[in-house]
């Protein structure tokens, strides 16, 4: 990757963005893109959109979703110990002694997520698996009075884990589950602005997708594109305990994972795996018998039917703080998804017979 692309991707995957709270992230996201889109703007929902080549045919449309999964304050008690609610689906076995950032009105406070320790849990109590409920934030106040006075109820709340380099091109941080699929349609944009698409591109940091597909619903149903591709993550089966059968083989460092299945169009499925062919890019393929989960889901539906993609980065420990992906996946998926767009024009029949 380039180094101004690499250093949007840390700033961005550092900044916060529970879903409903994505405020930071998106204008990291704006920032990024005026500096080469025709057009940015965002809507009421909070989705960032930026376009380039207007005028062009078809309309198409990239989207990758800006949300993370984090926690919210629900109720502060009178010793100042602070419990939440997720936002977004946890494995609630990763919470307990994480370090936590709360996003408060006036800046983040940090604090710790608590739970009795093991020397005082009862036997039947280690054999359970934790509740949420039974956590806690620890910020440190003396009281509840202290602890309201710079934390409310509603306040969003994400794990305190940054971006960090690993070995051979793997990275780490939290929320990769999808700021990367975010940049990764706003690298698309920014090198079709150096091709010659027929295409009028928009790329967009969707909202909410973790609670729902919610920005992609809106964004499509504005934006009205013939073709949408949603860019997203896949988890890898290379790990201990990886069941290929069930999830398919995907690996790290092996490419982009197009998507086959009933969410996609046969066509832009085609589309995107010829030009991996052509353009010697390495990818991978997996298939979902029935709808992904993704932004896809909601942009294949919209108005009247879109023919949609589906292109995602395999990433290992989706929905942890540490989440893994390879730095060469996601400058292939971008590369793959310009270059495919190039190839789309008036004449491209997505009907599926």
């Amino acid at each position: 990757m380039k180094d101004n692309s690499l250093d949007f991707l840390e700033r961005f995957v550092n900044s916060a963005s529970p879903s409903g709270f994505e405020t930071e992230a998106s204008r990291i996201w704006v920032e990024e893109a005026k500096k080469f889109a025709e057009e940015v703007y965002r809507d009421v929902h909070g989705n960032s959109i930026a376009r380039i080549n207007g005028g062009g045919t078809p309309r198409i449309m990239l989207a990758g979703h800006v949300d993370e999964i984090g926690l919210m304050v629900s109720y502060i008690d009178d010793n100042g110990f602070i419990y939440f609610r997720e936002i977004g689906g946890w494995d609630s076995q990763i919470l307990p002694g994480q370090r936590v950032s709360i996003l408060t009105n006036s800046g983040r406070i940090s604090g710790v997520i608590g739970r009795k320790p093991i020397h005082t849990l009862k036997e039947e109590e280690r054999k359970k698996a934790v509740k949420p409920e039974e956590l806690w934030i620890d910020v440190g106040a003396r009281d509840g009075k202290e602890c309201k006075n710079f934390i409310s109820v509603g306040d969003s709340v994400i794990m305190d884990r940054g971006f960090s380099r690993l070995r051979n091109e793997l990275v780490v941080g939290r929320g990769f589950d999808d700021k990367v699929g975010a940049s990764v349609a706003l690298e698309a944009a920014r090198l079709l602005t150096e091709l010659k698409p027929s295409a009028e591109i928009y790329a967009v940091a969707t909202v909410q997708e973790e609670i729902g597909l919610r920005g992609a619903i809106t964004s499509a149903f504005g934006i009205a594109p013939k073709v949408g591709i949603a860019i997203d993550v896949t988890p890898a089966s290379d790990i201990p305990g990886g069941d290929k059968k069930i999830g398919g083989d995907i690996s790290l460092g092996k490419g982009p994972v197009i998507e086959r299945g009933a969410n996609i169009n046969q066509r832009v499925f085609d589309i995107l795996r010829k030009t991996a062919e052509d353009r010697k890019i390495p990818y991978q393929i997996s298939g979902s018998p029935r709808g992904t989960g993704t932004d896809a889901n909601a942009i294949q539906i919209s108005r009247g039917g879109v023919a949609t993609g589906l292109v995602s980065i395999p990433n290992r420990y989706m929905h942890s703080p540490c989440e893994l992906v390879d730095l060469e996946d996601v400058e292939n998926s971008y590369k793959l998804l310009a270059y495919a767009i190039e190839e789309i024009n008036e004449k491209t029949d997505f009907l599926p017979f």
